[in-house]
Formats: structure tokens, C-alpha cells, sequence
């Protein structure tokens, strides 16, 4: 077997740069001038995707998580393009090495203007009766380093112990040989089995005698992860995630209470505002979701929540008449290798807002109770940063050393406070900002 990850990025000019490694080897025929290939659809940027190997057309239409069929392809002439099949433009190009007499599964995986391709190539011999071999791959770059558990659908994680570990984006695992059955697969963040689930699928079936591939992809909000399997020179199987992940900021005037839970899982029991809760992760779709303000209950229309994506419940305003703002977070790493993503949210119940980083404006007169749009800007050791207001001629929140690390995201609340003095980093009493690093 031959898994050979290729990253590329679209730049303006349609241009793209390519890097490969080499991870495990197998066998193949050389003999052979013509090789098999096909497509496997992993990024959720494109509905359909083509195939194209020196201008030969090899799949057309591949949807999300479903792959083409096998086509016969020259190995001396392997200049090949992912296209973007409604208006056939170019999304990736690669000229893989292919050896003759042998399958292939090209994995298209990322987002738009962050589209990589994986090589499998699929010659990995197959196990004895009552075993089965699976290989995983980590193809959701923007999740960071993963554990895979492969348990009965009862064990406990607690006393799991994980398929394969620290599996880090863009690699995969080896074929790992275990018993034929069905089981359930739980991925969490490295050595975060407790309090990061990133994935779980209840029952994954992997026959007698048979390769298996579970390649992790990307999800929308940037963190959780989605799953497909692959049997070698067989079927393709979705295993989309059914989670969402939820936090509450508590941003009311007066330094009032906020408590929350969203489906019975509890983000605040009694948090003094300002303050900003860790995530949770919880089902989507429909939720119930419980507020407490100063200790009484407060009724808020429920948010309903897409699968693979955050969300922040921005509670704000004044105790007597809070608001509720549902905000789509964006915690996916940045495009540009080595950029930074900044956004803006205002809590201030009456104002306006804007961000300048080093002097250029980042986001502007943002509504109260909004996002603002998320920017990119290039990763510092140290930036001056402005949260302003258009009443006050001086900044509600500044900092002139606030370091920017590469590929990070960063999100800066403007909230309402009780200093009636105002602080080194507020020079404005009664509103200030909390920056916060998102990844």
C-alpha cells in the first residue's frame, strides 16, 4: 500500500504548488504500462467533482463521500486535474508516479482555496479468515492530532485503549490488523478522551478477510470530524457527524448571572458576566436549551444546530430585557499557511463597534449582538490592538504587544463591564473587550 498525501492550495494566478511523503509500500505490477483509478469526493466545498488523467475523462459527478468507478489510465502520461463539474474549472493539479497493473483511489479532501489530494494506492494483502486490516487517515488537517478508538459498542472510553494515537493531519495510520465484526469507532483530540469527542459512529461493519479505509475529514465549523469507509476496490460508505459544538458567552450589563444548559448538558451554572464557557459537544438538529438570569429562568427561542459546526450563545443586553444571539463560529484554521482568521463579536447593548490590528481596520461598526466577518491577517509576535466605540475618543480595549501566532484564530467580544475607572487594557470604564484564541 502507498498512501501519498499531496497539498495544494489555489492561488490567484490558478497555480498550484504540490508536496508528497511516503508512508508504508506495497507491491504492484510493473509490467503492465496501464494502471486503474478512480475519485474519491472528500471536500464539502464542491458538490461534484470530475476526474480528469491527460485530459482523459475518468469520473464525472462525483458527490460528497462517494467515489467514481475505475478507469483505465496510462502510467507514462499521469498529468491529472480534479475539476469542479459544473463549470469544469481546475481545483487541483497533480502528476502522481502510478505503476502499471495496480488500483487507485485519488481522495479529494479540505475546502475551497485549501483543496489537497491523497493517493491510495490499493495492492495491501488481504488477512486471513475472521480478520480484517483498516488503515485511518487523518485527512481534517484543520482538527489537529486525533485518537481513534475501535471498541464494542459498550466499552467505556475510559478504559479503552486507542486503535492508533497522535494521528496527525495530512497522515495515516498503517494497516492495523484486528478481528472481522462490526464495532463502534470513537475519535477524540489527542489524550483528550474524556472531554473531546470529535466523532462517534455506533457501528462500523468490517468483514471477514477484507482492507478497510477510515479517512477523518474536515467538518464546517472546523473541529469535529466527519468519517467515510472504504473497502479496497470496493464500496464507499458515509459516516457523516450528528454533533455540534455550543458555548455561551455571559455579556450582561451589571455584572449580572447567567446560567445555561443546551440538551440537558450544562455550559454556566452561575457565570458572572463577562465570562465565556469551553464548548460542549451535543446532538444537532432541534435542541432544548435552559437560561437563567440573576437565578430566574429566562425563555429563549432554542437554537436548531447543523451538524460539524460551532456555535456561540451570545447572552447580552441588560438583566431586565436580555437578548439571545445564536453566531455561527468559524474555528477552521486558515487558508494562507501561516495566516491568521480575527473576528469581532459586540455584546455592548447600545453600540457600535470596530477592531484595528497595527492601525489598519479589521472590522467595522459591528451592530450590538453581531458577529462581524471573520478576517485574515498575517501572524505577529506583537500587534497593536483597538477595540473602539464611535462615542469615545479613546479605545475600550488596547494592547500593544498582543502576539498573533501563525495559523491560529482569534475572536475579540466586546463586553460590558462595572469598572467605573477603567484598566490598563480599558481605558473606558463600564465596556472593555475579551480576546480570545479560538485554535
Amino acid at each position: 500500500m502507498r498512501f501519498t498525501p499531496w497539498a495544494t492550495r489555489l492561488a490567484l494566478t490558478l497555480s498550484l504548488s504540490a508536496t508528497a511523503f511516503l508512508t508504508a509500500c506495497g507491491g504492484g505490477g510493473d509490467g503492465d504500462s496501464n494502471t486503474q483509478i478512480r475519485l474519491l469526493n472528500a471536500t464539502r466545498s464542491y458538490a461534484q467533482l470530475d476526474l480528469e488523467v491527460n485530459t482523459k475523462a475518468i469520473n464525472s459527478k462525483v458527490a460528497y463521500a462517494t467515489a467514481g468507478e475505475y478507469g483505465t489510465v496510462d502510467t507514462n502520461n499521469t498529468a491529472t486535474k480534479i475539476l469542479e463539474s459544473n463549470v469544469g474549472t481546475s481545483v487541483a493539479a497533480i502528476t502522481p508516479t502510478l505503476k502499471g497493473g495496480t488500483n487507485y483511489t485519488q481522495i479529494v479532501y479540505g475546502f475551497a482555496g485549501a483543496v489537497r489530494t491523497a493517493l491510495l494506492e490499493e495492492t495491501e494483502t488481504v488477512p486471513e479468515a475472521n480478520k480484517a486490516k483498516l488503515l485511518v487517515m487523518n485527512l481534517a488537517p484543520d482538527a489537529g492530532a486525533l485518537d481513534v478508538y475501535v471498541t464494542t459498542a459498550t466499552d467505556s472510553l475510559d478504559t479503552a485503549t486507542a486503535l492508533t494515537s497522535n494521528l496527525q493531519g495530512g497522515s495515516g495510520s498503517g494497516y492495523i490488523q484486528i478481528n472481522s465484526g462490526t464495532f463502534r469507532v470513537r475519535v477524540t483530540g489527542y489524550n483528550k478522551r474524556g472531554a473531546d469527542l470529535r466523532l462517534d459512529i455506533p457501528a462500523i461493519t468490517l468483514d471477514s478477510a477484507t482492507v478497510n479505509t477510515l479517512i477523518l475529514t474536515a467538518s464546517d465549523g472546523g473541529v469535529l470530524v466527519n468519517g467515510i469507509t472504504m473497502v479496497q476496490k470496493g464500496a464507499v460508505k458515509n459516516f457523516a457527524n450528528t454533533q455540534s459544538r455550543v458555548r455561551t458567552v455571559a455579556a450582561l450589563t451589571a455584572a449580572s448571572t447567567v446560567g445555561s444548559t443546551i440538551n440537558g448538558q450544562q455550559m454556566f451554572s452561575t457565570a458572572i458576566s463577562p465570562l465565556i464557557s469551553d464548548y460542549v459537544t451535543t446532538a444537532s438538529g432541534a435542541s432544548t436549551l435552559t437560561t437563567q438570569v440573576n437565578g430566574a429562568p429566562v425563555t429563549f427561542t432554542a437554537p436548531t444546530l447543523a451538524a460539524g459546526k460551532d456555535y456561540t450563545l451570545l447572552v447580552w443586553g441588560d438583566a431586565a430585557a436580555p437578548k439571545l444571539s445564536v453566531l455561527d463560529d468559524d474555528n477552521r484554521l486558515p487558508t494562507v499557511n501561516g495566516n491568521v482568521k480575527v473576528r469581532l463579536v459586540n455584546a455592548l447593548p447600545t453600540t457600535s463597534t470596530s477592531l484595528n490590528v497595527d492601525f489598519s481596520a479589521i472590522a467595522t461598526n459591528v451592530a450590538p449582538g453581531t458577529s462581524s466577518a471573520v478576517n485574515n491577517i498575517s501572524s505577529t509576535a506583537s500587534s497593536q490592538v483597538d477595540v473602539t466605540v464611535p462615542t469615545n475618543a479613546s479605545s475600550i480595549y488596547t494592547n500593544a504587544t498582543l502576539a498573533f501566532p501563525a495559523n491560529s484564530v482569534f475572536t475579540f467580544f466586546a463586553v460590558p463591564t462595572t469598572s467605573t475607572t477603567g484598566t490598563t487594557t480599558s481605558p473606558v470604564p463600564g465596556m472593555s473587550a475579551l480576546p480570545r484564541r479560538e485554535r
